[in-house]
Parts: structure tokens; sequence; C-alpha cells
């Protein structure tokens, strides 16, 4: 199958974070004959008794650590993911300059041996072993998408506030609308919010350059999705999903039985959902793998409801607007 896409104007790509988070636009299409303008503050009206909604919790760490070689010169190392066969804190990691830092080159943060290169490890990346903790060491920043030129005030607008399990490299933005108050209203309102912890990796927002989606090498991302939560889903009236991360974690242990572990779940074309009724993401970078889990969820309609949000000067990818679609389960069987 093809890989959508769609015009994306480089004015529509949102710089900054709107204020305060729940007043972020939302396009509503959970009606196929209707399309409803509302914020994302307005979405516990549109929840009761018998909805799940489903977060991820991974915290974005600050995986971007700016140190020095012994010589003097600048190094960048990007963290990726822990890597314990290869060793005790040992991670994957992209490098800069990559071919100056031979294995065993030290890297300093201040006067302290912060890294050590290590092997290539394929697809431009590095073993690395880190001697700090970025969490607690001030070497490190929050890795934004290279679509965003401008610097963010406060690196915890670039987390959910309910971010509690450090392991991502992204994140998972449709739930950076969400605000404690939103979501106790949606309590209120009758329905159960669970959690799942996906860790976000580059690969999410990689393009595919495949030229048919079913070439593309799809990335893995670990995930964990608690016993607690699964049966909560399995009964629910509706499972909305907050984001293309939760819908992956839900979704893969659905299909394998297996309640955590590295998901290689691709979900494009006539995918068979097994829990995600109602999603709530944000718009998507042409020929993005989360574009395809779109169009597998909601269908070709995808490309009107986008037409409509740029026609209405919606903000699109990390810092902008969402839209709360229904699909998944409720499609199975229906006509593409």
């Amino acid at each position: 199958m093809d890989v959508p896409s769609y015009p994306l104007p480089d004015e529509a790509i949102a710089q900054t974070p709107v204020e305060p988070r729940d007043a972020a636009r939302l396009l509503v299409a959970l009606d196929p004959d209707r399309v409803e303008h509302r914020q994302v503050r307005d979405l516990p009206e549109m929840v009761g008794p018998g909805d799940v909604i489903v977060v991820n919790t991974s915290r974005v760490l600050p995986a971007r650590l700016h140190l020095t070689k012994r010589t003097g010169g600048a190094a960048e190392v990007l963290l990726l993911e822990p890597d314990p066969a290869a060793g005790p804190d040992t991670w994957l990691a992209l490098v800069r300059p990559g071919r100056r830092l031979a294995p065993g080159t030290e890297l300093l943060a201040g006067d302290r041996v912060a890294v050590i290169v290590g092997e290539r490890a394929g697809d431009g990346q590095r073993r690395v072993r880190l001697l700090v903790d970025p969490t607690q060491a001030d070497i490190g920043e929050i890795p934004l998408p290279p679509y965003i030129h401008q610097p963010l005030a406060d690196p915890e607008r670039y987390q959910t506030v309910y971010a509690d399990q450090p392991g991502s490299v992204a994140a998972p933005t449709a739930g950076l609308h969400l605000t404690d108050e939103v979501i106790d209203r949606c309590r209120q309102r009758g329905a159960t919010v669970a959690v799942v912890d996906l860790a976000v990796g580059l690969g999410t927002f990689r393009p595919v350059t495949a030229a048919k989606a079913e070439d593309h090498e799809m990335h893995t991302e670990r995930y964990q999705v608690p016993a607690s939560t699964m049966e909560a889903c399995r009964t629910a009236r509706r499972v909305v999903a907050v984001g293309t991360t939760t819908v992956r974690a839900l979704e893969t242990a659905a299909a394998t039985g297996n309640p955590e572990g590295r998901s290689q779940l691709f979900i494009h074309g006539h995918f068979h959902w097994k829990l995600v009724d109602v999603l709530l993401t944000n718009f998507h970078q042409p020929r993005s793998t989360l574009l395809l889990l779109l169009e597998a969820f909601y269908g070709p309609g995808w490309r009107d409801l986008y037409q409509v949000a740029l026609d209405e000067g919606y903000r699109f990818l990390s810092f902008g607007d969402a839209m709360l679609v229904a699909g998944g389960r409720s499609r199975v069987g229906a006509q593409p």
C-alpha cells in the first residue's frame, strides 16, 4: 500500500506549546456525519460511565548530553535506550562527531568522565557506557523534535502531567494537552483512567522512506501493560487511547498475550483491532508510521479531517492541537 502523505506548510507547525495545556483545539469526529471544533478541556463532556481512558506514563529523559573530548572539542551524545545485554550502564546512542570518536574515547562533563564511547551498533548507532545519571547530573537536556526551532522555556512542557516512568527520548505528545483538572473531571463523569508504559523511541517520528508501507522496517519499543489495565479495557464500553504510543502498547499486549516486552507491531492497512475504540491524537507528519496508524484506525477520511484542520488554522505536530476520532475496533468489518 502507498505511504500516506499530505502538504504541510511550515507555518502550520507549532513551535511552542499553547498555554494553558487544555486550551489546545480539539477536532472531534466521533460521529461520521459531523465534525466539531472544541478544546481539549471539553473532553470530559465526551466521556462517561464505562469508558476507559488509557494514558502512557513514560517520562522523557534528559537524553541529549553536551560533552567535551579530552582535547577540548565538543561532542554530543543522544541516548536512545539501555542495552543491558551489552553490559551494565551500557546504552544505544547517537554520537557526534561520530567519525572522530573511536571506541574507547572518553567524553567529559566538566572535569569528570561521563561517557565512554563503544563500538558501532548498526543504523548509525553506537554503544556507550554511561558513568553518570543524566536525571541527576546537570549535563543533559530534553531532546526536542528537529522541526521545533525555538528553545523551550519550561522543559516540563515536554512532559505529561502524569509522567513517572523515565525511559523515552520523545514525548507521547497527545498527553501533553491533559491537565489534572481535565482528568479529574473525566473521572467525575464516570470514566476510568488506566495506564500503560511505552518508551517512545526516535523511530516513532522517523519518516517512512520505503515506496510501499509493507516494505518499511518497523522500529521496536519497550512496553508494559498492567493486568488491571487489560482487564479494564476488556470490559469497557469504549477504550479511549490517548496517543498512538498508548495504542501500540494496548494492541501489542492484546495481539501477543504478553503484558510486557518489546513491541514490533506495525499498524497499517487492514489491521484487526482488538481493544481501541476512540483515539485522542495530535496531527502527524507526512509519510510517518503514525499517519499509517491513523489511516488504519479511521480510514481514508483522515485526509478530509486534516484538510479541515489546515483550513481552520489548527496547529500541527508535537506542540500542536489534537483530534478525537472514533474508529479502531468499531470499524472491524467496515469497508476501508
